[in-house]
């Protein structure tokens, strides 16, 4: 099954440029176009895109606050934001949104293909561009940054503590009222976000640096 794909971008060329050259990929199938945020949410919710591609910086809803909602409701699709943006005032909040991966217009249309088709199957390489990936961490490593911890949404920081707390995956989704599947989906992105291998290291990370003050170590 080819990976159905959702592009979202103020610029009708840009659109198109995408659409074209995406379509020459066999596994790839474009289900539809959207020129803002509230436009994408509400054909995302119909086509339901294995991944979406979509810009930040958008007349009315822009892509961090449409990617938000739509991690909420839809948190097994995918969302890669593609902008000419590499700020960190962008580039923070989209990950903490629940971006799966942030790339820059310039990106090759190649690259930009092997991104789609990673993070559609939940490997992170080629998700952030080089550019962003060093200025992100950059910005953590610094005083004034915000910790690891704070990359993660609020529902990926919720499955964090459960898992510090002990809980299995059952007992997770049992506990946050959602499917294993998408407990496992954001471990996979905590596990990322925090450069950790598995569910032990994530959790001691948690209380080293106390995130929880309701849990001791």
């Amino acid at each position: 099954m080819p990976t159905t794909v959702l592009l979202v971008d103020d610029h009708n060329v840009v659109l198109k440029g995408l659409r074209f050259f995406l379509e020459t990929k066999a596994d790839i199938h474009v289900v539809g176009m959207a020129n803002d945020g509230k436009e994408a949410y509400a054909l995302a919710m119909d086509v339901r895109p294995d991944v979406i591609v979509m810009d930040v910086i958008m007349p009315g809803q822009n892509g961090i606050v449409t990617t938000e909602q739509l991690k909420k409701d839809l948190p097994d699709t995918k969302i890669i934001m593609l902008t000419s943006s590499g700020e960190k005032e962008h580039v923070i909040p989209a990950i903490r949104a629940g971006a799966d991966g942030y790339q820059l217009k310039d990106i090759d249309p190649d690259y930009l293909y092997e991104t789609i088709v990673h993070v559609a199957s939940g490997e992170r390489e080629h998700a952030l561009h080089p550019q962003v990936a060093s200025q992100l961490m950059t910005h953590v490593a610094t005083d004034d940054g915000p910790s690891a911890f704070a990359l993660l949404t609020a529902r990926e920081a919720e499955t964090l503590r459960q898992v510090t707390l002990g809980k299995s995956n059952k007992e997770i989704a049992t506990a946050l009222f959602i499917s294993e599947k998408t407990v496992k989906t954001h471990l996979t992105n905590i596990f990322s976000k925090l450069h950790v291998n598995d569910r032990t290291q994530a959790a001691i990370l948690a209380l080293k640096n106390q995130w929880f003050n309701d849990i001791q170590a």
